[in-house]
């Protein structure tokens, strides 16, 4: 049996950097086994000095040793964190190095420099964005839809919620999301608050059998969750999206990710810069 060998990522702020990097790395050993500790914050070397106790531990409990990545930029915090016996990815080393030479010029080495966006209009608009799609979610507010640079809409639980989330909080883009239900198949039209912002939709569908499934979690047993009223409504919505010029795709096997990626290129949405 595979061991399963401990993964940490270590940061002088909240770790997603660092994590967000490497789950895309460990992503290429689908072989291999992890277990993941974050520790954020790591902004001093006291603190990075217990982060190698932490290490240690982890390595003699596991009996194989562990993975560093690490966004620290205190010299020596990172020279603490090193007294652990580990392979150490330093990712800032990897990158900030290569554009000082580039650039010409030192970098500020201060650590969590990033932080300062919480000061920038750019951060402000991204809260505003997530407020923005906290109001519009599921078609509870009908109210500003012309601020919103797109619309979702497709069947209840077929991913409009989360997916306007991340676009809200990843990219700062003002995303309402708008359930199709029985009632606007058998109208067979839009609902009626949409048909203005028809340029703004995008639709997702997703396979039967995988609503079915999130759906016998909410409600199990039930009309709503069952397959045959499942495909019913799934093909109700795609035939409704057709005859309207609804962009849309199918979420069933795409992570979040992919399908907010998906939708600034098809919508034309220019995402905020960091």
């Amino acid at each position: 049996m595979t061991q399963t060998r401990p993964v940490f990522f270590v940061s002088d702020g909240t770790g997603i950097t660092a994590e967000t990097l490497g789950h895309s790395l460990l992503a290429q050993f689908p072989e291999s086994r992890f277990r993941n500790h974050r520790l954020p914050f790591i902004d001093s070397p006291e603190k990075a000095r217990d982060c190698a106790l932490k290490i240690r531990d982890a390595a003699i409990e596991s009996g194989i040793r562990p993975i560093v990545f690490n966004t620290l930029v205190d010299p020596e915090a990172v020279a603490a964190l090193r007294e652990a016996d580990a392979l150490f990815l330093d990712l800032f080393e990897k990158f900030i190095e290569p554009l000082e030479s580039e650039l010409g010029q030192r970098s500020t080495h201060t650590a969590g420099r990033f932080h300062g966006i919480a000061d920038s209009q750019d951060y402000k608009k991204r809260i505003e964005a997530i407020n923005f799609t906290l109001a519009h979610d599921d078609g509870v507010s009908n109210t500003d839809l012309e601020e919103a640079d797109v619309i979702l809409v497709g069947v209840s639980r077929s991913g409009k919620t989360p997916t306007s989330l991340y676009l809200a909080m990843q990219f700062g883009i003002k995303a309402a999301n708008y359930p199709l239900i029985p009632e606007d198949f058998e109208r067979n039209k839009l609902p009626g608050e949409l048909t203005r912002f028809r340029h703004k939709l995008f639709g997702l569908t997703i396979g039967p059998d995988r609503l079915s499934q999130i759906r016998q979690e909410r409600r199990p047993n039930s009309r709503y969750a069952s397959l045959d009223n499942c495909l019913a409504e799934i093909e109700a919505a795609q035939r409704m999206m057709k005859r309207e010029g609804i962009k849309w795709l199918d979420s069933t096997t795409k992570s979040i990710e992919e399908i907010s990626t998906i939708i600034l290129q098809e919508v034309r949405i220019d995402p905020l810069a960091y």
